[in-house]
């Protein structure tokens, strides 16, 4: 017997755990020769007693209970018959009956779906960083002309005709740039007038003694289009950071 591995698409007898398709052993090839040879001195009864122990091992994918009355009454033969088979074609270890072949082919399965459930991992992540760069594509290709740099000077490009932006060096680069990439992520990439807006808003905020750095925080975590003054006053140091009053 040896597994069969062209899984397609998953059958009646699996199921989905969370976004996830959990295969089960559902198939296996019947080599009928092996069979044949292996229980040539069995009766017909004997021999299909045999086969739906195998069976039970492999749609469980685990050994068979060292509970003889139930398996006897679960494959439809007494006792005496059901302990012979036990005795002849399994062994028992640590309290159940292992079959040597079911073993290695419900093995070889089990590797086989943590390859595809890896690959369905990759492939996962993949489309999640395609995602992430088209982000990064939609932020360098936005409708905005700022353009940041540690210095807080615009990066002059003699080929455009759109007005460059220079953001205000009270204004933290990296948070202005946190509120951008949120923006783009959420489908509303910032245009310039609003740029304008947003940064007249923030100016006037932080001369009234709030943190534009803590404004711009607020508005990513929620994912708000726009800036909104603290409820709370702030006192304002030189730096940009604030303390509550």
């Amino acid at each position: 017997m040896s597994l069969g591995k062209s899984v397609q698409t998953p059958p009646a007898g699996d199921f989905l755990q969370g976004r996830v398709w959990v295969l089960q052993m559902h198939y296996y090839q019947h080599h009928i020769g092996d069979f044949i040879k292996a229980t040539s001195r069995l009766t017909d009864s004997q021999a299909m007693a045999y086969l739906r122990l195998i069976w039970m091992y492999y749609d469980s994918e685990k050994p068979l209970p060292n509970d003889v009355d139930v398996l006897s009454m679960q494959i439809g033969l007494p006792v005496n018959d059901v302990e012979l088979l036990l005795r002849a074609y399994f062994r028992l270890e640590d309290g159940v009956w292992r079959h040597t072949r079911c073993d290695t082919e419900i093995s070889e399965f089990q590797a086989f779906v943590a390859k595809k459930s890896n690959a369905g991992k990759a492939s996962a992540e993949r489309r999640l960083n395609k995602r992430s760069t088209g982000v990064q594509q939609v932020l360098s290709s936005s409708s905005t002309d700022v353009q940041l740099t540690n210095n807080h000077k615009p990066i002059t490009n003699n080929h455009s005709k759109k007005e460059l932006l220079v953001l205000p060096d009270w204004l933290d680069v990296d948070t202005w740039r946190a509120f951008m990439e949120m923006r783009a992520k959420i489908k509303k990439p910032l245009t310039d007038t609003a740029v304008k807006l947003i940064w007249k808003k923030l100016e006037k905020m932080k001369d009234a003694g709030h943190s534009t750095t803590q404004i711009l925080e607020s508005s990513i975590s929620n994912c708000w289009l726009d800036v909104y003054e603290p409820k709370r006053p702030t006192i304002s140091s030189p730096n940009g950071l604030a303390g509550a009053i």
